[in-house]
């Protein structure tokens, strides 16, 4: 499962997993990719975030090489994806947001038959699926059907069946997409100890916990193009502050924070100050503006990307 350091093409190395530049996408008359730039390095698990329809599903269909970009270059490995997609398929594993195990096979055969598809020797192919369900934890449950396995249970054979190939990369849609926090943490800890292995990530979700957690660098999508790009801490601090006060929305307060000349914003029911000093803002509402209720929190990568991608609901 170790991964190779360099990638060599046309007599260059190549030290960037994924690079793109100018990407574009289109269907139509609808530009769903709008010439966006992105470098992956080696050995980084790297985030696309974005509201639905920002465009990066359909990015990440690119770098899968099962979507051909319309304009810009996109190479993996150092090679272009279109000219060479079976040769960057073959060091790709894959996990998809939907669980598409076959429900005819047990553990254990999923895993056998996903094998034959790279032409792996039947006796290689039973160590490394043995291997594979001892790092998913998933022994004891190698002759139980798909049907009788948890939703956590299901994701994590998903991610051992991505790894039967022993791919450079591994491209997760949504990994833990409906699980409970007990599994999400176990399928957390899978993903970093497989990056402690020089495994390359790269993954879309919208639990922005998650991206927080798991990411060294991300990009934040919408309208097709990239709004920001880096890690996560480093954006917090850039666009939001360390720290956020939020006071029950009232005149009264809106009018109060103006008098002081101090900045903030409107959410809904809720007024927001983004400051380095919560404690003495909070002091400072409380006795002075009379609200409600005052609360001084750190600030998150979800107020990031409400505050770039906007808090309406997208279909």
């Amino acid at each position: 499962m170790e991964a190779r350091p360099y990638y060599f093409t046309g007599g260059a190395c190549i030290s960037a997993i994924i690079s793109a530049d100018r990407l574009e996408k289109r269907f139509g008359t609808l530009v769903a990719v709008d010439r966006i730039g992105f470098e992956v390095r080696k050995g980084e698990v790297f985030g696309f975030l974005g509201p639905n329809g920002a465009g990066k599903t359909t990015t990440m269909k690119m770098i899968q090489c099962i979507s051909p970009r319309t304009g810009g270059s996109l190479a993996v490995f150092g090679m272009d994806v279109d000219a060479h997609p079976r040769e960057i398929k073959r060091q790709l594993g894959v996990v998809p947001q939907e669980n598409n195990l076959d429900p005819d096979f047990t553990v254990y055969r999923n895993l056998l038959v996903y094998s034959r598809y790279f032409g792996i020797p039947r006796a290689e192919a039973d160590a490394r699926i043995e291997e594979l369900l001892e790092f998913v934890q998933l022994q004891e449950k190698r002759d139980v059907m798909i049907d009788k396995l948890s939703g956590g249970m299901k994701r994590r054979l998903i991610l051992a069946r991505a790894l039967v190939n022993m791919p450079e990369m591994l491209v997760l849609d949504e990994p833990t997409i409906g699980l409970d926090p007990q599994a999400r943490h176990i399928i957390w800890e899978k993903l970093k100890s497989l990056q402690a292995l020089g495994k390359t990530i790269v993954l879309t979700t919208h639990y922005l916990d998650e991206a927080a957690r798991l990411c060294d660098r991300l990009v934040i999508m919408d309208n097709a193009k990239i709004l920001v790009e880096g890690n996560p801490q480093d954006l917090i601090l850039e666009h939001v502050g360390a720290d956020i006060v939020e006071a029950e929305y009232a005149p009264d307060v809106v009018a109060c924070l103006q008098d002081m000349d101090m900045p903030f914003e409107t959410f809904g029911d809720m007024v927001q100050v983004f400051t380095d000093s919560p404690h003495e803002v909070a002091r400072t509402l409380l006795e002075t503006c009379d609200p409600k209720r005052v609360l001084a929190r750190p600030a998150t990568l979800e107020d990031v990307f409400l505050k770039l991608t906007g808090r309406t609901l997208r279909e």
